[in-house]
């Protein structure tokens, strides 16, 4: 379904539940309704709805077009679900910028049945399993990615494995953070090209500090100028930048010792790359009666021949080596499909009950 924002009238009619939906938020916004209520994604707690005013999330989709120079008439690909805040600030962005909009119901390719020499797009954003499942299945299609003024990519973190395959991708790439309560992204960091960053860098007028956890916080435009207080753990660097750590209700207290598991995760994925796997991981602290907590690595297993017996060896001894002989994972857990939230995130508190 493509969508002028200047031609509202020639808008079409919609052809499934998911279409119907997405107009109805278009034409909400046209219409000039005021407050819009979103709901989190609940990938760190329950679901929760949040209420967003127009001029929050105006604010935002005007910063974005500034910061990736993108002018009326530039052509967006929204391919994220457009229930949640990810998928409604690409509308919010096309209807304020004049941005006609190809829009699709989420898919892991969402360029399928694209053609390189027709379809071409300056803008979009996307996951990291459409990203990577679009260079692996498609890579004829890497035309259309290398076209655009800028991609966005999040609702998760970026493998190592995933951050080497985007160097073939022309086109700035850029990791975003950000949630619900920032109304879309407030800082993004580049990850290909001749400069990538492992930092990420708050966009013109964001405000950052930590608390006494060293925890984000953020002021904004897009929050009514309010503090935004965040759980993430942050190393915060002068010109704005901070390199994202953990999340503080993540630690895991093993044995008395607390273990941040974002860490121990990047060399998990590192070393998973040697090995030619991309699957996706996370740690997690299993119940055990003399620890208390024990860490696990818990992998999800899509290709059982694909399994290698030497690859929990080798990020133990990488763990050991980098951090400390306390962070090793005691034991791999598999499962052929993780649980998820409504926008794919790994739901890891559902994970986790299934094999504790």
């Amino acid at each position: 379904m493509t969508v002028d924002p200047t031609q509202p009238t020639n808008w079409p009619d919609p052809q499934t539940p998911y279409e119907a939906v997405t107009l109805d938020f278009c034409r909400a916004w046209l219409s000039g309704q005021s407050v819009f209520t979103l709901h989190t994604s609940g990938s760190t707690g329950t679901p929760k709805p949040i209420q967003l005013t127009r001029t929050q999330m105006q604010a935002s989709a005007h910063l974005t077009g500034q910061t990736l120079g993108l002018q009326a008439g530039d052509t967006a690909l929204v391919c994220l679900n457009t229930q949640y805040v990810a998928g409604i600030m690409m509308l919010v962005r096309g209807l304020e910028l004049s941005l006609p909009m190809t829009i699709q119901e989420p898919a892991s390719n969402p360029l399928t049945g694209f053609d390189p020499t027709i379809n071409r797009f300056a803008f979009t954003a996307l996951v990291p399993l459409q990203l990577q499942t679009i260079l692996d299945a498609t890579p004829e299609l890497l035309p259309i990615l290398n076209g655009m003024k800028a991609i966005l990519v999040g609702g998760a973190a970026t493998s190592p494995a995933l951050e080497q395959a985007l160097q073939v991708v022309t086109a700035p790439v850029y990791a975003t953070y950000g949630m619900t309560e920032t109304v879309s992204h407030i800082a993004l960091r580049r990850l290909n090209g001749d400069a990538p960053d492992d930092t990420f860098v708050a966009l013109q007028g964001v405000t950052l500090g930590t608390d006494e956890r060293s925890c984000l916080f953020i002021e904004s435009a897009a929050t009514n100028f309010e503090r935004v207080q965040t759980n993430d753990v942050v190393d915060l660097l002068l010109g704005n930048r901070f390199r994202l750590l953990g999340r503080a209700d993540t630690v895991i207290n093993s044995g008395g010792i607390k273990i941040q598991p974002e860490p121990i995760e990047r060399i998990a994925q590192r070393v998973l790359a040697t090995f030619g796997l991309n699957n996706r991981l996370f740690i997690a602290g299993l119940p055990d009666e003399r620890l208390g907590l024990r860490v696990v690595l818990v992998v999800e297993e899509t290709d059982r021949s694909g399994q290698h017996p030497d690859v929990l060896t080798a990020i133990q001894q990488a763990v050991r080596a980098e951090i400390s002989p306390y962070a090793v994972p005691r034991d791999l857990c598999t499962l052929s499909q993780f649980s998820e939230t409504p926008t794919g995130k790994i739901d890891r508190r559902a994970t986790v009950t299934r094999i504790s």
